[in-house]
């Protein structure tokens, strides 16, 4: 597989993946203008998830609290069940009863935190998340749904971390990528409406969702996120393998395409041995 080679088809100005394996980062690729950073967009709220997550296996929060619409909680909000709309407050239905894809819902999480310790979320992330990890070129730019920006080499270290753990605390990857709440249904934003639209605490459980953004290759345990400026991650245990992208051109048609075969391509070649 010749990982260059796909990123030059892609219709953007600069672009950068990763594959990342068991003993860290397997292959590195940038093309078009150079960068050091890029936007993450909703790839952000794996790392709020992750903290808020920290924050309950410490005892600090719950993730029974009450927090968000009438009857939610932290789980609901970090899992999208909570039924808070994409950007408001307004409800468009009861907790734990579908998938209601939001930004408000994660804002919401990053706030219940922060009113219980009295301390910046960007300075809970830096604590409990980008320090352990050394993800020191990664900062909170605005909101805790979608306002993270930072390298390919940071993302490739988060992607290590989800797919070995060693720096956070014991749980908390496991309660990010294991479905909460089953067998809800909603949409999956870009790729429309699941049946089984899967989410753990704040990462999206690739099941066997049709269509996607991995691969039909992709095991189901497959999980991660993906954002709306042309970023995604994607850990997948089953092929003890990860692989991250970061771009300066908004997710669109051309992602739906590309995604999938560099996803189907990264599988191969670890599977056959073949350099990238």
């Amino acid at each position: 597989m010749d990982l260059r080679q796909q990123l030059e088809h892609w219709p953007v100005g600069s672009a950068a993946v990763a594959v990342v394996g068991p003993g860290g980062v397997l292959a590195s690729v940038t093309v078009g203008t150079p960068t050091a950073r890029f936007r993450w967009a909703s790839v952000t709220k794996v790392l709020t998830a992750l903290t808020v997550l920290d924050a309950a296996l410490d005892g600090t929060v719950s993730l029974d609290d009450p927090a968000g619409p009438p009857g939610a909680t932290l789980a609901h909000l970090l899992s999208h069940c909570s039924g808070v709309s994409m950007d408001s407050d307004r409800v468009l239905a009861a907790p734990g009863t579908r998938r209601v894809y939001s930004n408000r819902g994660i804002e919401l999480a990053a706030e219940h935190l922060t009113a219980r310790t009295g301390t910046d979320f960007a300075a809970e992330l830096h604590d409990r998340v980008l320090d352990p990890l050394g993800m020191a070129e990664t900062e909170l730019a605005g909101s805790p749904a979608h306002g993270a920006e930072s390298s390919i080499d940071d993302l490739a270290r988060l992607a290590a971390e989800l797919l070995h753990s060693t720096h956070l605390l014991p749980g908390v990857v496991a309660a990010a990528s294991t479905t909460a709440f089953p067998g809800l249904s909603g949409v999956l934003p870009g790729y429309g409406r699941q049946e089984h639209n899967d989410w753990g605490l704040g990462c999206e459980i690739r099941d066997h969702k049709s269509p996607h953004w991995t691969s039909a290759d992709n095991s189901p345990a497959t999980f991660g996120h993906f954002g709306q400026s042309g970023s995604f991650l994607w850990v997948d245990p089953e092929a003890d393998l990860a692989c991250v992208s970061l771009c300066d051109t908004a997710f669109g048609p051309w992602a739906v395409q590309a995604w999938p075969p560099l996803a189907t391509a990264v599988l191969a070649a670890h599977r056959d041995g073949t350099p990238a």
